[in-house]
């Protein structure tokens, strides 16, 4: 499950939602809004139907002569195990999507963001047919359609007893679309930078000002990015090379923040924990602060700390970006 870098998500409801992986770290997801989760339920629901009858066609077909009690038997258990079975093997075997849910591109994951498994499908399966859509709901689907409304994450009964939830896999075109691309010569000094430091309101004002920029006039284009480098400076080590434009700066280190988010859900979503950066791919090691024009030489900055004037003019020697005061 790949998701924007730290790009808000609104919720069934329209509010922000987010759940937190075993590492303790928060992550923002589109739940799944009612009328999607109807349409894919509308789905699946038509191809249970024409499975059962597909099935009970045949066994009407080959015993004819069969014992009606037995007959009533083996129909009852046929239609429990379709209902039941159904969403229960392609939710196990697919890890959270039946053909309803791919159709509308959504999944099931468990409520720290992780992929479902069988005891999660299984609880979804058997609260579905009983509670929600079944039995007890006269197969009107009130039960579900009512909780569902009423939930915050947009979870019916099977979802509260399994810890699961339904998000949206095919988001509207956030996180880096939009952003200028990364200037690959910047890719290998990138990789070695330590992010860590690096607040997530800094990130989404770096970000939401590099889609704006073309929009902005020429300059309070250039005083916003000299500005927000110079605080993106403050917490990222080790400093850029000399003569880094401020906007190529802000795109690599936002390019390279995105890569490292992908790679640890990636992991995540493949071995069901957080496995950290995967091999093969460049792992940050932390680096020590050289004295250089792109970060306050005087200790740690605010966010609204202007730079100094002996900054400005070390910058402006180097060739780089040289943030006004």
């Amino acid at each position: 499950m790949i998701l924007p870098d730290r790009a808000p998500a609104v919720g069934h409801d329209g509010r922000v939602e987010s759940v937190v992986i075993g590492e303790a770290v928060e992550l923002d997801v589109r739940t799944a809004r009612l009328p999607s989760r109807s349409l894919s339920f509308a789905l699946d629901a038509l191809l249970m139907v024409l499975l059962l009858l597909a099935v009970l066609l045949v066994m009407a077909t080959v015993g004819d002569d069969a014992d009606p009690a037995l007959a009533a038997a083996v129909g009852l258990t046929t239609t429990v195990g379709v209902f039941v079975g159904y969403p229960l093997l392609w939710e196990t075997l697919t890890r959270g999507r039946s053909p309803g849910k791919y159709a509308m591109g959504l999944r099931v994951v468990r409520g720290d963001g992780g992929p479902i498994v069988f005891r999660h499908a299984l609880a979804r399966a058997l609260a579905g047919f009983i509670i929600d859509f079944g039995l007890l709901s006269l197969f009107t689907g009130f039960f579900a359609v009512v909780v569902s409304a009423s939930s915050a994450r947009g979870q019916r009964i099977g979802d509260l007893l399994a810890g699961t939830v339904v998000v949206r896999e095919r988001v509207p075109r956030t996180g880096l679309e939009g952003l200028p691309p990364a200037d690959p010569a910047l890719a290998t000094w990138a990789a070695g930078c330590e992010l860590a430091r690096l607040p997530d309101d800094l990130a989404l004002a770096a970000r939401q000002f590099l889609v704006r920029a073309p929009q902005l006039a020429r300059a309070v284009r250039v005083s916003l990015a000299d500005r927000l480098a110079a605080d993106v400076a403050a917490r990222v080590a080790p400093s850029p090379p000399a003569g880094v434009p401020a906007e190529a700066y802000l795109a690599a280190v936002l390019g390279e923040r995105h890569r490292r988010e992908v790679a640890r859900l990636t992991a995540t979503s493949a071995w069901g924990s957080a496995a950290g950066v995967p091999a093969g791919l460049p792992a940050p090691t932390p680096a020590p602060t050289p004295a250089s024009p792109f970060a306050p030489r005087h200790g740690p900055a605010r966010p609204d700390d202007p730079l100094r004037s002996d900054d400005r003019d070390a910058a402006s020697s180097a060739g780089g970006f040289a943030p006004p005061g």
